[in-house]
């Protein structure tokens, strides 16, 4: 990363809260560190919040609802469109700001910063588009309508590993329905989530209509634990994992809050015999290794039929071994840090287990305490099995294991049985077991001869233990929005 383009990044950097169109501190004074995971140097201290914070970030919002909720679909769109402006004219500091406090290389933050953007520029849009129904009429003396109406205050939580994109496609749809928003990004990436906020408020986002705080990981629970028991706040939005989404579930229940949850993959990945395999190692290299395996997509058991299991496995363990790892300062980077070293102990843990059951490396497999403590070389195993611990856990780094079939309804069974459900690949040239596999896999998403799945236009979410909720496409403003059925009689 060149010199101008830290300074860039480092020039959006803020470290209070944002409550109220104010920059605050934490009430208690607390801060806590943010650390870049290529180097381990302090990026920034920011804001350490409570309940106190959070409490009054919810005040905020709620004074501001009743405005914001008036305000014109088109005004509201108008401001998003602003501010999806701004996103782009700062997106050589932003992408420079991903990389540095999450690690990914610099042209995967660029990548990121376009698909966070098109989030808002498609929700405003979307905005303009809230219709509601007139009922056939059942009586001839009643009319009956249906209309929807944004739900209220929002609580916005959301991972490390898309930083920008991930609160942009909260956000977005939560401003265009006409929520008012409260949010709390990541502990380990506050900074860009804080940027994107400033950003918005220069686009013209009125005062209490968006508030962001920031937590350590020991705060945080306390901090969302408010928002858990304000009944002002009427909808929890939250990706990260499955324990912490069944929690929030839980907890949320009390007030009976509206929930998106987006949670823990398993996603498998299959290659039948009649497959392209050139096209399948190309699909798997780009669904796998974005962001270092650090993603909630990516494959986690791939499955080869074996009739072609010996050269599918020789042509990734060829073109894995190729990949650059190296820190996004570094141009020549194709994989990055991973975001600490509690991630690196669990890839670690994973791959020593499935050696140790009859795993064999074909690439990988190893620590990189050249490049510093978070780097993991990218990993092609074998001979895997449904025992291994990297069958059933999520394993969140660049580690393949291969595990081999037989038949069609082998595949299938296989990649059904996990309690999770939100991506789901495959590779086949019949037409009629496309079909077949498609319907049968029980996820929320399935890519059929493709690795890249993510798009503002479509709905993104999964099933069983995976969540509920979707986000992004005209499914994903249903989720910030009520529906009120009005009877009016006495019309004759």
């Amino acid at each position: 990363m060149s010199t101008n383009l830290e300074q860039q990044a480092r020039a959006l950097i803020r470290t209070d809260n944002f409550i109220d169109g104010q920059w605050v501190g934490a009430a208690s004074g607390q801060r806590f560190a943010v650390t870049d995971p290529a180097t381990g140097k302090l990026i920034a201290e920011v804001s350490d919040s409570g309940r106190v914070d959070a409490r009054a970030a919810a005040d905020a919002a709620a004074v501001a609802l009743p405005a914001w909720r008036a305000t014109l679909p088109g005004v509201r769109a108008a401001i998003l469109r602003r501010w999806h402006a701004l996103i782009m004219e700062q997106s050589d500091a932003l992408a420079a700001l991903i990389s540095l406090e999450q690690g990914k290389p610099l042209a995967e933050a660029h990548g990121e910063v376009a698909y966070g953007a098109s989030y808002v520029a498609w929700f405003a849009d979307e905005a303009t588009r809230i219709y509601g129904d007139i009922i056939p009429q059942q009586h001839s003396r009643k009319r009956m309508t249906a209309i929807k109406e944004p739900i209220g205050v929002v609580a916005a939580i959301t991972p490390w590993n898309f930083p920008l994109a991930m609160i942009a496609r909260k956000i977005a749809p939560a401003l265009a329905a006409g929520c008012t928003v409260v949010a709390k990004p990541a502990e380990d990436t506050p900074l860009t989530a804080i940027a994107l906020v400033m950003l918005a408020h220069q686009a013209g986002v009125p005062n209490g209509v968006l508030n962001l705080i920031s937590a350590s990981r020991q705060s945080t629970v306390e901090a969302v634990g408010e928002w858990l028991d304000d009944s002002r706040v009427r909808k929890i939005t939250f990706t990260g994992s499955t324990p912490v989404g069944k929690y929030l579930a839980r907890e949320s229940a009390n007030s009976l809050k509206k929930a998106s949850l987006e949670l823990g993959g398993n996603a498998p990945f299959i290659v039948f015999e009649d497959a392209d395999l050139d096209a399948a190692v190309k699909g798997l290299l780009a669904a796998k290794f974005r962001n270092g395996g650090q993603t909630c997509v990516s494959p986690n058991r791939v499955y080869v039929q074996r009739s072609v299991y010996e050269r599918f496995s020789k042509e990734l363990g060829a073109k894995v071994a190729e990949l650059r790892v190296g820190p996004a300062s570094d141009p020549a980077s194709q994989i990055g840090p991973m975001i600490n070293v509690r991630a690196v102990e669990k890839i670690s843990r994973h791959v020593e287990d499935a050696v140790a059951n009859g795993a064999l490396v074909l690439t990988g497999a190893k620590c990189l305490p050249d490049l510093g403590p978070h780097y993991y070389a990218p990993t092609v195993l074998t001979n895997a099995t449904s025992e291994m611990l990297l069958c059933n856990e999520e394993t969140f780094g660049p580690v393949v294991p291969l595990f081999a079939f037989d038949t069609e309804q082998e595949a299938i069974q296989a990649a059904n049985d996990t309690p999770f459900g939100l991506a789901s690949y495959f590779y086949s040239q019949d037409v009629r077991r496309i079909d077949r596999v498609s319907r049968a896999l029980e996820t929320g998403i399935v890519g059929i001869n493709e690795g890249a799945l993510a798009s503002e236009a479509a709905p993104f979410g999964g099933v069983k233990d995976s969540g509920y909720g979707r986000e992004g496409s005209k499914y994903g403003l249903d989720d910030y929005l009520s529906i009120k059925y009005m009877c009016q009689g006495e019309l004759d």
